[in-house]
């Protein structure tokens, strides 16, 4: 697995996003709405700027998942991993198949995260653009069905992964 293909992914969807939310923050009111009711509704407001920074915050541990996640596996101490047979999956000849497994595993949640998160803001930024016909709530909730299926596809992969023996693994 190329663990460079998430990080790729990761900075362009970061570059699209700076692009687009640039594009749409000065047609943005100085008050925006921020949050949103399960219909959809809104029921909070911020200033535009603290809006944007506010996007910031998850954008960043969307980054850490996908660069820090992977440096820290790679520098912490065994013993602080919390994986299953982890002496014989980071033995010296499997060590770096482990590592780069992990931190593309890793950088493709965070991929996945920063999805949601942009999805998420361009609900909000749509809904101020034109408030008397908002988007539809529902299509959020196929977003979040998605990423839980992501999610469990995720741990899952993870499990098989690591849960056998190296040996039994290559096996199957």
């Amino acid at each position: 697995m190329n663990p460079k293909l998430p990080k790729i992914v990761f900075v362009m969807l970061t570059a699209l996003a700076a692009i687009y939310f640039s594009f749409y923050y000065p047609r943005l009111p100085d008050v925006v709405a921020s949050h949103f009711n399960a219909r959809g509704v809104a029921n909070g407001w911020q200033p535009k700027p603290q809006f944007f920074l506010v996007f910031l915050a998850p954008v960043a541990a969307s980054a850490f998942l996908v660069f820090g996640v992977p440096l820290l596996v790679r520098v912490l101490p065994m013993r602080l991993m919390n994986l299953p047979h982890k002496e014989q999956w980071f033995s010296p000849e499997l060590r770096a198949a482990s590592l780069d497994f992990l931190g593309a595993w890793f950088a493709w949640f965070g991929c996945a995260v920063l999805s949601v998160i942009l999805l998420t803001f361009n609900y909000a930024v749509q809904s101020n653009l034109d408030p008397a016909h908002r988007p539809d709530p529902t299509r959020f909730r196929y977003v979040l069905v998605g990423f839980a299926a992501f999610s469990v596809v995720w741990v899952i992969r993870i499990l098989r992964r690591f849960a056998r023996p190296p040996e039994e693994h290559s096996k199957a």
